[in-house]
């Protein structure tokens, strides 16, 4: 009797753990029907064991996915040689709702009462893969950043001493001909040094210098800024300040230069004149800036890329500023940029960031 007590205790235990673990196990017999689901399998597949229990694997399965196994356990029952049994293999699986995600599956077989049952064991991938995507990146951007900061070295020195030549000769020639080549030469200059810094800041950031910030009075400063240019551009600027004092934790002139970057954005997104918002918002613990244009809007193929390296949708600009921005805003703890944009209707980007509560740091 104590055997058979120890037993069942055993089988208690055992199930209970199966039951509760983070990986999902699904067991089919040799039919293909589903005979057990545990809470991880409905938690990642996103289906009631209700749904499955009972019936076809091939419910939870994408049809190349489903014919492949089905062939598997076929050839397993006729042959008893274990081909994928014991091992992991990586699949792409698919969710309920039709997502579908990386995943690691090894496979087990059992006999009881003259019945084969199979065993799946399946591990969401999800995590560790975006994690080993942001290693791969930053190793990639650490070794681009050696190589930019190198290059910037040797071409900054030369672009200096060609746009202070151009302009040293400009103050001394009265050819308007001569002049105005020299004009050019020294707003290329200017553009390559502009462009050798968005480099540097993308690929070889440097250390925030972090202060509490007062959230109103730095957007008050670029609106200031920026209206001047904007009347002249024929875009009507508007500044709408959230009430109370609201404060966070960042690199002053960085965030400036995001904002600035986002403003110079929306603008461009008007070229015939248009209106920008400016404003800031409460959120509970957080604080949201807005910068909204109704420009020409970002088109649903686009919106992928917008964040990416030297993606741009206009004829002019290197690519770079919104990267830029992006890679500011995450260098601030638990911020964000955001944006949405429809075509033909204009684009508001969010920056989102924890307000400085009374008391914490």
């Amino acid at each position: 009797m104590t055997d058979k007590t120890d037993a069942i205790r055993s089988s208690a235990v055992l199930e209970n753990a199966v039951e509760n673990t983070n990986e999902a196990f699904i067991t089919i017999d040799a039919r293909h029907q589903v005979v057990f689901f545990n809470k991880a399998a409905e938690r990642i597949f996103g289906y009631d064991r209700g749904e499955v229990l009972g019936y076809d694997l091939d419910r939870i399965m994408t049809p190349t996915c489903a014919r492949n196994h089905r062939e598997a356990v076929a050839r397993y029952v006729s042959t008893r040689i274990p081909r994928r049994i014991g091992h992991d293999t990586e699949i792409v699986v698919t969710r309920k709702n039709g997502e579908t995600f990386p995943a690691s599956i090894s496979f087990s077989v059992s006999e009881a009462g003259g019945e084969t049952y199979f065993t799946g064991i399946i591990r969401d991938l999800t995590e560790i893969k975006a994690l080993q995507e942001q290693i791969i990146q930053s190793e990639r951007l650490a070794a681009l950043g050696q190589f930019v900061a190198e290059v910037s070295h040797e071409i900054k020195n030369p672009l200096m001493m060609i746009g202070g030549f151009a302009r040293q000769l400009a103050k001394e020639i009265d050819n308007e001909k001569a002049l105005s080549k020299l004009n050019i030469i020294v707003t290329e200059v200017s553009r390559l040094e502009n462009l050798l810094n968005e480099f540097r800041d993308l690929y070889s950031p440097k250390r925030l210098d972090m202060e509490d910030i007062d959230v109103n009075a730095l957007v008050k400063e670029v609106y200031d800024f920026v209206r001047d240019d904007c009347g002249m551009k024929h875009i009507q600027a508007e500044f709408t300040p959230a009430p109370g004092n609201l404060t966070v934790t960042g690199d002053r002139a960085k965030l400036k230069q995001v904002l600035l970057n986002l403003i110079k954005n929306a603008m461009e997104a008007m070229e015939t004149g248009g209106h920008l918002w400016l404003e800031t918002r409460r959120r509970e613990k957080r604080v949201e800036i807005i910068v909204a244009d109704d420009g020409c809007g970002i088109s649903e193929a686009q919106q992928a890329k917008v964040f990416s390296p030297f993606f741009t949708g206009k004829k002019k600009g290197s690519g770079l500023g919104l990267s830029v921005s992006k890679n500011i805003v995450a260098q601030h703890p638990h911020s964000t940029l955001t944006f949405q944009s429809r075509k033909g209707k204009g684009t508001v980007f969010t920056l989102s960031m924890p307000l400085n509560l009374p008391g914490k740091k």
